[in-house]
């Protein structure tokens, strides 16, 4: 008889979809346990088991997470946050000596994405249409005088994720005044064009692009989209092919797209499941059940495009109520 296929969902938060499908996916074949520091994290509550664990910046946090696995043997590990994607990495020799995959690319493609003026440098190399930045401001200032980029523009850390202080600017004395206050900024081209997301799933023992779903974003929200419409284009999927061979990802990837004047620009890849991903389950795009295939030993067909068009996702919120919760860290 094979063994319990047991997941392990880290830094679960408020992703309680995903954790949701994964047990559906799963049903009696194995169990979903889910782990956060804070327990007011409601994606806690969904998964069959569940563990507040110490943050992943404490001392001694890969050994909590490797007991875990012992414990429950668990066959695969994926992280929901971007910080921790790094640290699978690292350390995935030591999950595999104990039978656990981690679901994640490899470091250096990691950092590749967390480090978006070295993304914009790879894809330039890799001729593939990127957006325009620069980290140098003289030379920014030089080009807005050439006019080969014009104002309004970005100004971002090299580093961060959600939208956390994106400042859209007219004038070199915002752009100075923002340089003065902060280290490690970018600017980077205002894309005047329509934007889509994709969802892709690079398999993980072929290392071929199995799933690839495209929405066009309606509106977003603290850097997640809140409404997009699904849409299909060929030229599009051959892009996106092209871009994860090139860059070997592994796993399921979230990239930000820009189509302006009918040509496509990536701007950023996310290398774990992006906040609009329920967008692509619920279409069809079932990531969950090809991450199970694959912890089977399993490798996925092919199903690029394999998907509805005109399919629309709108979030909204929802709560999770819970009794005689005990304080943790300071909560409560």
């Amino acid at each position: 008889m094979k063994d319990d296929v047991n997941i392990l969902i880290l830094s679960c938060g408020t992703r309680n979809k995903i954790v949701q499908y994964f047990k559906r996916e799963l049903l009696d074949k194995g169990s979903v346990i889910a782990t956060d520091c804070s327990n007011l994290a409601p994606a806690l509550y969904e998964a069959d088991k569940h563990y507040i664990v110490p943050r992943m910046d404490d001392e001694g946090y890969i050994d909590v997470i490797l007991s875990i696995c012992k414990e429950n043997n668990i066959k695969a590990v994926l992280s929901l946050i971007d910080p921790e994607l790094s640290l699978l990495a690292q350390h995935k020799q030591s999950f595999l000596d104990i039978g656990t995959i981690p679901i994640v690319s490899g470091y250096e493609t990691i950092e590749l994405c967390f480090d978006k003026y070295k993304m914009y440098e790879f894809l330039i190399r890799s001729e593939i249409q990127t957006v325009k930045s620069y980290i140098e401001k003289e030379k920014f200032y030089s080009d807005v005088k050439i006019g080969v980029i014009n104002y309004p523009v970005f100004v971002k850390p090299i580093k961060g994720s959600a939208s956390i202080n994106i400042s859209k600017v007219t004038s070199k004395e915002e752009i100075e005044l923002l340089f003065s206050r902060f280290d490690n900024l970018m600017i980077q081209e205002f894309m005047d064009g329509t934007e889509y997301g994709a969802d892709v799933y690079i398999d993980m023992i072929s290392s071929e692009p199995v799933a690839i779903f495209i929405k066009e974003k309606i509106k977003m929200r603290a850097g997640e989209t809140d409404k997009s419409v699904s849409i299909k284009d060929e030229r599009l999927f051959e892009l996106i092919k092209k871009f994860v061979k090139e860059t070997g990802f592994k796993g399921i990837i979230d990239i930000d797209i820009f189509n302006v004047n009918g040509e496509y620009f990536i701007s950023e890849v996310n290398p774990r499941f992006g906040g609009g991903y329920p967008h692509a389950y619920e279409s069809g795009v079932n990531v969950p059940s090809m991450i199970i295939n694959n912890i089977d030993g399993k490798v996925n067909t092919n199903m690029i495009g394999q998907y509805d068009e005109d399919i629309y996702m709108m979030k909204y919120n929802e709560i999770k109520i819970r009794k005689e919760m005990k304080k943790v860290g300071g909560e409560l």
